[in-house]
C-alpha cells in the first residue's frame, strides 16, 4: 500500500499496531489494533481488514456480556454433530455461509440458532428430525 497521509495534519503515517480499548455495556477489553498512524498527532486510519480485528473483538465482548454463544462453542457443537459449516447453515439455519461467519466471530449467532445449537448439544438425536424436514422440503420443491 502506498504511503498514507494523515487526513488531520497532512503528515506521513506509518503502519503500526496500537493498544485500543473497546467498551460495551460497562465492560471493556484491550486489543492490539493494526492501522496507519500519524507520526505527528497519533490519529489512526484503518482498512477494512484492520477493522476485522475490532469488529471480532466487539462481537466477542457482546457475546460474553449478553450470554450469547462464542465462536468456539458454535464450532464445537457443529463438529460434535458431524456437520460441515455449509450443512449446518442449511439444516439449522442462517444460510450456507452463516456458520463460517459465526465461527470466525464476524457475526453474532441469533438467539434462534443459539437455542437450536444448545438443544442439539444436549439432544443430538434431534438433528435427524431437522435433516428429515430439510429433505422433505427439497422433495416438495
Amino acid at each position: 500500500m502506498a504511503e498514507q497521509i494523515c487526513p488531520e495534519t497532512g503528515h506521513p503515517m506509518v503502519r503500526d499496531v496500537r493498544s485500543m480499548t473497546i467498551e460495551y455495556k460497562g465492560h471493556s477489553i484491550e486489543i492490539e489494533m493494526p492501522g496507519w498512524y500519524c507520526k505527528h498527532c497519533g490519529e489512526g486510519v484503518h482498512t477494512g481488514k484492520d477493522m476485522l480485528v475490532s469488529d471480532r473483538a466487539l462481537n466477542r465482548l457482546k457475546a460474553e456480556v449478553d450470554g450469547l454463544l462464542l465462536p468456539e462453542t458454535v464450532k464445537r457443537i457443529r463438529k460434535r454433530l458431524k456437520l460441515t459449516q455449509r450443512d449446518a447453515g442449511t439444516i439449522i439455519g442462517g444460510g450456507p455461509n452463516a456458520f463460517q461467519k459465526y465461527e470466525s466471530g464476524d457475526v453474532l449467532v441469533s438467539k434462534a440458532v443459539a437455542s437450536a445449537l444448545l438443544l442439539l448439544d444436549d439432544h443430538p438425536e434431534g438433528l435427524s428430525v431437522l435433516k428429515s424436514r430439510e429433505a422433505d422440503r427439497h422433495v416438495a420443491a
